[in-house]
């Protein structure tokens, strides 16, 4: 397995070194905080679930051994189980209010606004898995293994969500009327 970049600043943080804790947030929160705002569609949760990402990173950098995933990896899994947590208990809460939307003006879409708001919303809709799988690969930028290390599937049941995703994001958007 290659060296881990992280690994190095993960002992640091480990260490209570501060400078290290300001570099790995400095590095690690923008894509925590998309993939959780993506997961949530909630600008305010996301950052709740960020901060609680950051948190365990924090208790569990000191005892942190490179195994099979890098530290990335993990710290995607960790974020994505915390959104799976606040949408369980989204389910156990009967209301009235609309969510919030995401600004869609906050993700660099190929994509004119309105349509890249109706992805937004489309995404929210699709099986929870094939979300989780297409936000790492298209979104968060990972590769197909990286993925399916963070989902913790192999690469042929990774891709089988993206297909499917993909597809249920296609249904869901023609009959909206907005082109890919």
């Amino acid at each position: 397995m290659a060296a881990d970049p992280d690994e190095e600043l993960v002992r640091r943080v480990g260490a209570g070194d501060p400078a290290a804790v300001q570099a790995l947030v400095a590095r690690k929160l923008p894509r925590i905080l998309a993939l959780a705002v993506r997961m949530l569609g909630d600008t305010a949760e996301a950052e709740d679930v960020a901060q609680e990402t950051f948190v365990r990173i924090w208790r569990h950098a000191a005892g942190w051994r490179r195994g099979n995933a890098r530290f990335d990896s993990w710290v995607h899994r960790v974020t994505l189980n915390l959104c799976y947590d606040r949408l369980r208990r989204r389910r156990e809460w009967v209301t009235d209010e609309v969510p919030d939307v995401v600004d869609p003006a906050a993700h660099p879409d190929a994509y004119p606004q309105e349509d890249a708001l109706r992805i937004e919303q489309a995404l929210q809709r699709i099986a929870p898995r094939q979300r989780e799988a297409i936000v790492l690969v298209y979104y968060q930028e990972m590769s197909n293994i990286e993925a399916a290390a963070t989902l913790q599937i192999s690469v042929d049941a990774l891709e089988s969500l993206l297909a499917r995703g993909r597809r249920s994001l296609q249904t869901i958007l023609a009959r909206e009327g907005v082109d890919e």
